[in-house]
């Protein structure tokens, strides 16, 4: 036996970290799961008198209870729920983010939102798979029993880039139904033949050449097309054509390089990856946690939180009076009174998480003016423990607030964590991220001349005549990132 002191890390704390950390969506349907397993809960129409009251008599805790240095105890029951912390926690240790998200829908954050409308206009539509594409159209070519049943073979097998990977004989002894090697065959010409054009190819030369046989099938679209010059680019010259070597491809083929040139324009509207213009991927929906807007009375810039799906929810005072009531059985006050705890803990939760990710935002707004007011090359670096000392909050609780929520800016919907980086100090003493090094190192390239561009050495020297003093090998890297290709790749001839 021993007696010691320690802090414990509780559920009603782990609850809280749960919740500032998760992204808007995981919160709306943590509340759904939540009034569906605790009878007290209920939404209403926002009033603001209704929620001054309803407040009443609920202890708020300090938020920064949760930030002094937690342990769990040797014998403590809750095993699950720290599973569950290190779980959600994980990624933290990677402060990396990836900013190369797709453009989600822009809102105007002008007077009233309407929550049903805001939700039906940023609903997917729902598509149909690849398949299923295929399949309808499959039902209406006139082909024998046996090869109508390997064509269903070969299109179950087609993933959702539009290739057939597995070979036909792998195939055949695969099916649940029984085919041939030849009916296989005849059943994947007649499935190329399908839309999109190029599904069923085994090979991206295959998936090219397959769609400039319909071009030419089509008058219309076959208009100015040189068929011969674009096949013999694909099935001979990709990696010419990947390297930039324009001289050496014009002497094989005995062809101009502008006619080349036009050839490679043509070819560049054909599709790599045909099965994703059919039930692709759907981006995933972003709900901006804060909108930011542009006071010019004040010129500052105003912070409004959105969609607050903690706004409308209240507890029962139906039930708080029955649990007030003496002639109600104990058994049945007991459990409203462990389920009214709960929606307090939970609203106590959803009103700290909306207070500290609002202070955050606030931070990183007034620490970034420029990059709202100019752009993305005067982002400045901005790391996460400056902004826990400056609230006064564990740089944990930073991370957590900042992971997976939105702004909705003047200059986009960008996720938070973005303002979040180094960066260096120039030749003139200014502060500079590495993300805004990135957008300079850009912006040389975009103003380059393309008949003679800039490689990496000379972009070296070029960001040292404007203060910024980076190795070569920094800026082949950061090209890389930003999916610009070499030098010899970028000149036009």
């Amino acid at each position: 036996m021993r007696q010691d002191m320690r802090q414990l890390l509780t559920p009603r704390m782990i609850q809280s970290m749960e919740i500032l950390q998760m992204p808007m969506m995981a919160l709306e349907e943590r509340i759904d799961q939540e009034m569906q397993s605790n009878p007290v809960l209920e939404m209403r129409e926002a009033d603001p008198d209704d929620v001054a009251s309803a407040s009443q008599g609920m202890e708020v805790a300090d938020f920064r209870d949760i930030e002094r240095p937690m342990a769990s105890g040797d014998n403590s029951d809750g095993s699950a729920d720290f599973d569950r912390l290190a779980k959600i926690s994980d990624y933290l240790e990677n402060e990396e983010w990836n900013n190369d998200r797709p453009t989600f829908r822009q809102f105007s954050g002008e007077g009233e939102r309407d929550k049903k409308m805001d939700a039906m206009a940023n609903a997917p539509d729902r598509a149909g798979s690849l398949q299923e594409h295929l399949l309808n159209q499959w039902r209406f070519i006139e082909i024998p029993p046996g090869v109508r049943r390997a064509g269903q073979v070969i299109i179950e097998a087609i993933n959702n880039e539009g290739y057939l990977k597995p070979e036909l004989a792998e195939l055949q002894k695969e099916a649940r139904l029984p085919v041939t090697l030849d009916e296989l065959e005849k059943a994947l010409r007649s499935v190329q033949t399908l839309d999109p054009a190029g599904v069923g190819a085994r090979s991206l030369t295959e998936c090219l050449l397959l769609q400039l046989t319909a071009l030419e099938d089509d008058e219309e679209m076959a208009e100015g097309h040189d068929f011969d010059l674009e096949r013999a680019l694909v099935k001979h010259h990709q990696e010419d054509l990947r390297m930039n070597r324009y001289p050496q491809i014009s002497k094989k083929l005995d062809a101009p390089i502008d006619a080349i040139k036009r050839a490679v324009r043509r070819l560049a509207r054909l599709h790599p990856h045909p099965g994703k213009q059919i039930g692709g991927d759907d981006a995933p929906t972003i709900n901006p946690d804060a909108i930011v807007t542009y006071n010019e009375e004040t010129d500052r810039y105003d912070i409004k939180m959105s969609n607050d799906p903690g706004e409308d929810l209240t507890i029962s005072q139906a039930y708080r009076k029955l649990m007030k009531d003496r002639s109600v059985d104990k058994k049945t006050r007991e459990f409203l009174s462990n389920n009214v705890r709960n929606a307090r803990w939970l609203l106590e939760s959803i009103a700290q998480r909306k207070s500290t990710i609002q202070r955050v935002i606030r931070v990183v707004v007034d620490a970034q003016r420029d990059f709202f007011d100019k752009g993305p090359e005067y982002l400045r670096p901005l790391p996460m423990v400056q902004v826990a000392d400056q609230l006064g909050i564990h740089v944990a609780t930073v991370s957590r607030a900042v992971s997976e929520k939105w702004m909705q800016t003047p200059r986009g919907i960008l996720p938070l964590r973005r303002f979040f980086s180094g960066g260096t100090t120039s030749a003139g003493g200014e502060d500079m991220s590495w993300d805004a090094v990135k957008e300079k190192l850009k912006i040389l390239i975009d103003n380059e001349d393309k008949q003679n561009p800039l490689n990496d050495d000379e972009i070296v020297d070029k960001l040292k005549e404007q203060g910024i003093d980076l190795a070569r090998r920094t800026v082949a890297k950061y090209r890389k990132i930003l999916n610009i290709a070499t030098a010899r790749q970028r000149k036009d001839y």
